[in-house]
C-alpha cells in the first residue's frame, strides 16, 4: 500500500475493473492514497474522478544522482519518453505498472500546481485504462480546482511497460457548458411560469368579452360597467406580467445599462402614486422636499412599482413610504400593517421565482422582488426586507446620493 503522503492524486477507484490493458496492482487503481477516484473507462466522457488532494512532496530527491535510474523511480536521463514529452503543450505523465509517476513534463507540473521535480516517484492516484478517456477533478495546493480531461495509452519503452496519461485543462469549457445548461434550464422555467401566469387573465378577458358579445342586449348598464372594469383589471395584470418578464430578460441579458441622474425623491413619489389606478389604496409619504437621489429614473419606477404592487397585494393598511438620508445613501422604506413575512421565508424572499405570500391563495409571479434587488445593485444600491416594528412588512430600497462632483451635498 502506498503512503498517502506520496500520492499524486487520489487512491484507487472503488470497484474499478482490472483489464488486460491495466497494470497489475497499479495502473487500474494506482496510488493507494486515502480518498476515492471514479474508474476511468474506455467509454467517452465517463463520470469524473474526485481528487481531494494534490501531489504530495517526495521523501527522496527527485533529481537523479547518476545518469541511470534514481531512488525515486525517475526514468533515466535521455530516456526516449522524456525526450518525446518535454515540449508537449498538453500535460503528459508516464506511470509505471505499480502506479508510480516515472516522468512528467512542465505542462503536467503546472496542471498539478507543483514543481516538476516533486512528482516523479509519487503514486499517480487515478485509475488508468489504456485507450480510455476520463475527466478528473484536481484540487491544487491553493485550494482552487481544475477539471482535466485525461486520455491514456499504453506503451513499451526500453523494455518497460508504461501508461502515458495526456492531461488537458478543460475547466473553462466545462464552466461555459454548465452556464449554458443553467441558462437553458432557467429559460424552460421562465417559459413554463409565463404560460401559467398568462393563462388566467387571458381566460378571464375571453369569458367576459364573449359575455358582452352574446348577452350584451340583456345586460344592465351596471352589469356592463362591471364587466368592463374586470376586463381592465385583467388587462393591467397582463401588462404587469409582461413588464416584469421584459425586465427579467433584460437582467438575464446583462443589458441593465444604468443611466443615472438626479431624482428629486418627494416629487418622484408623488408622481408615481398619482399614476396609480383610482381605486389604489391611500399611501402616506414621509420625505423631506430637498432629498435628491442619483439613479436611473426608469429603474426607480420599476423598483418602487414592484414594491407597491407587492405591498398592496399581500399587506394591509395603513400603507406608507418613509424616506431617510445618510451621508452616503438614501433609503426608501415601503411599509404596511399586514401579517408580515414568516422568518423562515425571509432568506429566499428576493430569490427568483420565490413565492412567499402571507395570504393564502394570493401568489405573485416570484419575479418582482428579484427584479428590485438586481436593478438596485446594478445602480450601486441595494434592496432588503425588515420586519415592521409591531407588525407588517417593510421593503427597503437604497439609492445613491448625487456625487459631489455633480453638485451633491
Amino acid at each position: 500500500m502506498t503512503d498517502p503522503d506520496r500520492a499524486a492524486g487520489v487512491g484507487p477507484g472503488e470497484g474499478a475493473e482490472e483489464t488486460e490493458e491495466a497494470g497489475a496492482g497499479g495502473a487500474a487503481g494506482a496510488g493507494g492514497a486515502a480518498g476515492t477516484a471514479g474508474a476511468a473507462t474506455e467509454q467517452p466522457k465517463p463520470p469524473r474522478s474526485q481528487a481531494p488532494t494534490t501531489p504530495g512532496a517526495p521523501t527522496t530527491p527527485a533529481v537523479p544522482a547518476a545518469p541511470t535510474t534514481t531512488d525515486t523511480g525517475t526514468l533515466p536521463y535521455g530516456h526516449p519518453v522524456e525526450a518525446a514529452v518535454a515540449g508537449a503543450p498538453d500535460g503528459i505523465v508516464a506511470v509505471d505498472e505499480d502506479g508510480l509517476i516515472r516522468l512528467c513534463n512542465p505542462a503536467a507540473a503546472e496542471l498539478f500546481g507543483r514543481p516538476a521535480g516533486e512528482l516523479p516517484g509519487l503514486a499517480f492516484g487515478f485509475p488508468l485504462a489504456a485507450r480510455g478517456t476520463a475527466e478528473i477533478d484536481l484540487v491544487l495546493p491553493s485550494g482552487s480546482g481544475r477539471v482535466v480531461e485525461m486520455r491514456v495509452t499504453a506503451t513499451h519503452s526500453s523494455g518497460e511497460r508504461l501508461y502515458i496519461a495526456t492531461l488537458r485543462d478543460v475547466t473553462d469549457r466545462r464552466r461555459a457548458q454548465r452556464a449554458l445548461e443553467a441558462a437553458l434550464a432557467r429559460q424552460d422555467t421562465v417559459i413554463a411560469v409565463t404560460a401559467h401566469e398568462l393563462r388566467n387573465p387571458l381566460a378571464t378577458i375571453g369569458v367576459l368579452a364573449h359575455t358582452l358579445r352574446d348577452a350584451g342586449g340583456a345586460l344592465t348598464d351596471e352589469q356592463r360597467t362591471d364587466i368592463a372594469h374586470r376586463i381592465v383589471e385583467s388587462t393591467e395584470t397582463l401588462q404587469s406580467l409582461i413588464r416584469k418578464h421584459l425586465a427579467a430578460a433584460r437582467i438575464d441579458a446583462k443589458a441593465t445599462h444604468v443611466t443615472p441622474g438626479p431624482v428629486p425623491v418627494l416629487e418622484f413619489l408623488l408622481e408615481l402614486l398619482g399614476a396609480l389606478p383610482e381605486d389604489a389604496p391611500e399611501t402616506d409619504v414621509d420625505c423631506a422636499p430637498d432629498v435628491v437621489a442619483y439613479a436611473d429614473r426608469g429603474d426607480v419606477r420599476e423598483m418602487l412599482g414592484n414594491y407597491l404592487e407587492n405591498t398592496f397585494t399581500h399587506g394591509a393598511p395603513p400603507y406608507g413610504i418613509h424616506v431617510t438620508e445618510s451621508p452616503s445613501a438614501i433609503d426608501i422604506r415601503v411599509r404596511d400593517n399586514g401579517p408580515g413575512i414568516p422568518p423562515d421565508a425571509v432568506p429566499r424572499l428576493f430569490q427568483r421565482f420565490s413565492r412567499v405570500s402571507p395570504t393564502p391563495g394570493r401568489q405573485g409571479t416570484g419575479l418582482g422582488l428579484w427584479i428590485v434587488r438586481n436593478l438596485a445593485r446594478a445602480g450601486g444600491g441595494d434592496a432588503w426586507y425588515e420586519a415592521g416594528p409591531v407588525s407588517g412588512a417593510v421593503f427597503c430600497l437604497r439609492l445613491r446620493r448625487v456625487p459631489e462632483a455633480l453638485g451633491g451635498a
